[in-house]
């Protein structure tokens, strides 16, 4: 599919922590492929917020800046179908400041999934119409309006920040949605307990900074974790590693 899409809608911003699977996922995406759209990298990044405030900062001419991870790949043309996407989004739901590929509506026994990707080879298809307005996003990829005066907030690391943009999305008076825009996932986090003790460490400290801050929205459900009190992120981390140590307390050696 040829795009179709105008050099001003879309600039991509991924950060890198490991560029064997940069070179794999991401930049094997036919959607980037030869400089078809403006692609900038971040390495080593201490927090997502540091990268994406930069470029936000920056005031990039593009309308929209869309972050993803660096184990997505977008198939040929996704940048047409997202923009057509987006526009039918708007025309049913109203002007966007967010969109993202997968969320939830709602929260607590009420939350239902919205979205449609490929995660780690299963396809997954929320139970939701598309496109519908959400309280939570997926942090694979979220699009923001360059223009919606939306910061990250570097006090929540790698988690939590596209349900903390959305949050403050709403808070602003805005509105975010979840759209068809089916791309691939290819995380090596593992989709069952054991975790590795440094990524349980890194959600249960993102989980407590995002729940002090959102206390007062508490529950908030998002793709991982249904969250009714302070403490909830920091028990399921618990419980995922497998070992039943609190993953903010020092290992026994």
């Amino acid at each position: 599919m040829t795009s179709c899409v105008d050099d001003d809608e879309f600039l991509f911003l991924a950060c890198v922590s490991r560029w064997e699977v940069a070179r794999e996922r991401l930049l094997t995406s036919p959607c980037l492929q030869a400089g078809k759209r403006p692609l900038w990298l971040r390495w080593n990044a201490s927090s997502a917020a540091e990268a994406f405030n930069d470029v936000m900062d920056a005031s990039p001419p593009q309308r929209w800046v869309v972050w993803l991870h660096q184990d997505v790949v977008l198939p040929e043309g996704w940048d047409t179908l997202f923009s057509q996407a987006i526009a039918q989004a708007e025309q049913r739901l109203g002007r966007l400041s967010i969109v993202g590929a997968y969320g939830v509506i709602g929260a607590g026994v009420q939350a239902r999934h919205a979205g449609h990707v490929l995660d780690r080879g299963h396809v997954l298809r929320g139970p939701a119409e598309l496109p519908s307005l959400v309280d939570s996003l997926d942090e694979l990829l979220v699009a923001v309006r360059s223009d919606s005066g939306l910061r990250m907030d570097p006090a929540l690391g790698w988690d939590f920040y596209a349900t903390d943009l959305v949050l403050q999305a709403q808070d602003a008076g805005q509105q975010a949605a979840a759209v068809d825009a089916f791309c691939e996932h290819w995380s090596d986090t593992p989709s069952q307990p054991p975790l590795p003790r440094a990524t349980a460490q890194r959600i249960a400290h993102s989980g407590t900074a995002f729940e002090a801050k959102w206390e007062s929205h508490l529950p908030v459900t998002t793709t991982c974790v249904a969250i009714q009190q302070r403490g909830d992120v920091r028990a399921m981390a618990q419980s995922l590693l497998g070992d039943g140590v609190d993953p903010l307390e020092k290992a026994a050696p």
